[in-house]
């Protein structure tokens, strides 16, 4: 069996890091790069980048602060790439096969997709058949309802009607290689994960799932994947707290799980 893996999630508006809170506040952190030295002092195990971006171009920042000004998207991709010496997957705003290709191109190992691969699932085929089903990682955001949970797309702006279980199966089916699971009541709330979501797409699948939105403390991540998470993710957590990689893993090796150090 594989050891379960801890993955910092950084996102991104308008080429700045932000924190988010229910995919509607968000707080202004620093410049993409910073946050990547610290990890790959802490040999963390993965990163993911998200691009949530609601409007075109960049913020350009204080430059008296250390921040770079980048023309674009795929510039701060590439700045990103060149420094990570981890596997990096990068989402947002993703949606055609040209763009995947040009994502790989500038340093990407794999490619989270969501609103795209919801609207236009053959995506999800062209990609796995071209790079690989380990390339391409279908990003689920989840809204809970009087009756149960709701796929929601357009960064959480769009209800879709449709159910995340059946929705993940078909996306499996298509040729994810992964599923990034995403809740928007819990995040930024550091309230623990959606345990029941995650049990109830970790079970409907064969592929890895990865938990991700409300992690508040390290012991929430031993919920995560007990619940059935091969993966466990948290974005606002690894800002706050130092060397977050090395207490998230001490916390699960407490709570019986074998992780790489």
């Amino acid at each position: 069996m594989l050891m379960p893996r801890l993955i910092p999630v950084l996102l991104l508006m308008n080429g700045q890091l932000v924190r988010s809170e229910k995919f509607t506040t968000h707080q202004i952190i620093g410049d993409p790069l910073h946050e990547v030295a610290r990890f790959n002092e802490w040999k963390v195990d993965e990163l993911i980048y998200l691009d949530i971006s609601r409007t075109a171009g960049l913020a350009q920042g204080r430059r008296d602060a250390g921040n770079r000004a980048y023309a674009d998207a795929m510039e701060v991709l590439e700045a990103v790439a060149s420094h990570c010496f981890m596997p990096l997957t990068w989402g947002g705003h993703v949606t055609s096969l040209d763009q995947v290709r040009d994502i790989f191109k500038r340093g990407a190992d794999k490619v989270a997709i969501n609103t795209a691969a919801f609207e236009t699932p053959e995506l999800i085929t062209q990609v796995s058949k071209r790079f690989g089903a380990q390339a391409m990682v279908v990003s689920i955001d989840v809204r809970q309802t009087e009756d149960g949970y709701e796929v929601m797309t357009q960064g959480g702006r769009t209800a879709t009607g449709r159910d995340p279980v059946a929705w993940a199966k078909e996306a499996e089916d298509r040729g994810a290689g992964e599923i990034l699971l995403q809740s928007l009541d819990r995040d930024g709330r550091g309230t623990g994960y959606d345990v029941a979501l995650i049990e109830q797409v970790s079970q409907a699948v064969t592929i890895p799932v990865i938990a991700c939105s409300g992690v508040g403390v390290y012991e929430h991540y031993a919920k995560g994947l007990k619940a059935g998470a091969d993966a466990v993710a948290a974005a606002n957590i690894w800002h706050f707290k130092e060397l977050a990689d090395r207490g998230g893993k001490r916390a699960l090796q407490r709570a019986g799980f074998d992780v790489r150090m």
